[in-house]
């Protein structure tokens, strides 16, 4: 790991992350790298056994417990949820939104509702009654649309099963019988480890985010923290196979399940908790992780029996996409697909049939074309606005496609796909970072200006 360990220090500096740890799991060994602080307040060291969040890499620790229970015929992923939660409301879907629908983002349900409902052991029980409250977001299985509500619905059908509390049951089924001694779900565990603290800028400082997890309620879509060694470790059960789960059960959690109708999208289709992508002709599985000020990011080549797994600190595309073209080239052989640019030329479109608003429960996107150019209107709502920076941005829309176009990342020099397309009844749908909005009102080109 000499190497690697070199490259991660250089590339953590180069692209301002204040600490890092990389992971490196081939069938016949495990390397560890680890990088500069945990906090930049306090100067803590990042050691090879400090605990970052893994954000959403959780649903693939939540896929793998209800698998366990599928297997033992305890759940079913096609029978509908409310047979194990009948006091259960989600409207016209009640009575058939199924578990599978929840494990592949299917649901329609409206993936962004950020509430908190407490540190008490109910949490869960009274975030999925408030689900009651939440539009669908689209029909049932209509479309592929990222959704963590589904994934602490989940959770709250795992607590009903075992009769555990989601934390619990997550130890008793994944954690403990995997080893993973330093993989956690609350804060004060946590407290007990050499932990990292997210990041953000603020007037071009990098500085502590001011708030270190998410709610409770949204522990199963997203609030495991753990070491990059116990993320390996759980890495080579979905390669290796072992008496977790059985071959099947991990057959079925890879095997495709749903196509992402949007182009370029966070992956182009999904298994059962994984992402599913190709680079180089070879395929993959895998799941990153955005939380407060952390980044996550593991990436499986089942044909390699190779696992890499990356924790930072500090939420940026490029220590990622830098480091891992260089590992899976140098390891593996293969390059490491490249994400969307703007063409050389433009090719002069404008989305005129596009314009208007799309929302969702965290989000409002605005189609607009301002001076002749199109911009990309996106105001952060509800909950969700306090962990943003500016809960408004207004970034500019250059066509990659006639029905797709991409926005900067801002602060950065990567770019973002903006995919506009139509479900099987015709109902119009732009997608963003994972997500499908639904067109609410349509406005006429000529009438948008700036505000």
């Amino acid at each position: 790991m000499e190497h690697w360990q070199s490259r991660l220090d250089e590339l953590a500096r180069r692209h301002g992350v204040p600490g890092a740890v990389l992971g490196i799991s081939t069938p016949g060994s495990t390397g560890v790298a680890a990088t500069g602080v945990l906090n930049v307040r306090t100067e803590a060291p990042v050691r090879p056994d400090s605990v970052f969040h893994l954000g959403s890499i959780t649903k693939v620790f939540v896929t793998t417990a209800v698998m366990r229970l599928v297997q033992d015929g305890r759940l079913d992923l096609d029978k509908p949820v409310s047979a194990v939660l009948p006091e259960l409301d989600l409207g016209d879907i009640t009575d058939r939104v199924s578990l599978r629908h929840l494990l592949t983002h299917t649901s329609g349900i409206d993936g962004d509702v950020i509430v908190d409902t407490g540190r008490g052991d109910d949490c869960l029980t009274r975030y999925v009654a408030q689900l009651a409250d939440v539009a669908q977001n689209s029909p049932l299985g209509a479309t592929w649309s990222y959704c963590n509500s589904g994934f602490s619905l989940a959770g709250r059908v795992l607590e009903q099963v075992t009769g555990k509390v989601w934390d619990d049951a997550m130890r008793e089924l994944v954690f403990e019988p995997l080893g993973l001694s330093d993989t956690v779900t609350l804060p004060e565990d946590a407290l007990l480890r050499s932990a990292a603290v997210g990041h953000m800028v603020e007037d071009d400082r990098t500085i502590p985010v001011r708030q270190w997890q998410l709610p409770r309620a949204i522990g199963p879509a997203g609030t495991i923290a753990s070491t990059v060694s116990d993320l390996l470790t759980f890495a080579r059960l979905h390669l290796d196979g072992g008496p977790l789960l059985t071959a099947s059960s991990l057959a079925q959690m890879q095997a495709l399940q749903v196509r992402v109708e949007a182009k370029y999208s966070l992956a182009e289709t999904w298994g059962l908790g994984w992402q599913r992508f190709v680079w180089d002709g070879q395929p993959l599985i895998g799941h990153d992780g955005s939380t407060i000020g952390q980044q996550s990011h593991l990436v499986l080549l089942p044909s390699q029996g190779l696992a890499v797994a990356l924790l930072t600190n500090r939420r940026t595309p490029h220590l990622y996409e830098d480091l891992f073209r260089e590992i899976f080239a140098k390891l593996a052989g293969i390059e490491m697909a490249h994400q969307p640019v703007p063409p050389a030329t433009p090719l002069g479109l404008l989305p005129v049939d596009y314009v208007g608003t799309y929302e969702r429960a965290g989000q409002r996107i605005e189609v607009l074309i301002s001076d002749g150019r199109p911009v990309l209107r996106v105001t952060t709502l509800g909950k969700l606005a306090e962990y943003v920076a500016d809960p408004v941005e207004e970034l500019p829309m250059v066509a990659l496609e006639p029905d797709v176009y991409l926005v900067p990342l801002t602060g950065s020099d990567h770019w973002l796909p903006v995919s506009f397309y139509s479900l099987a009844d015709g109902s119009p749908y732009l997608h963003f970072c994972g997500r499908a909005s639904a067109l609410r009102h349509y406005s006429h080109p000529h009438v948008q200006s700036s505000p």
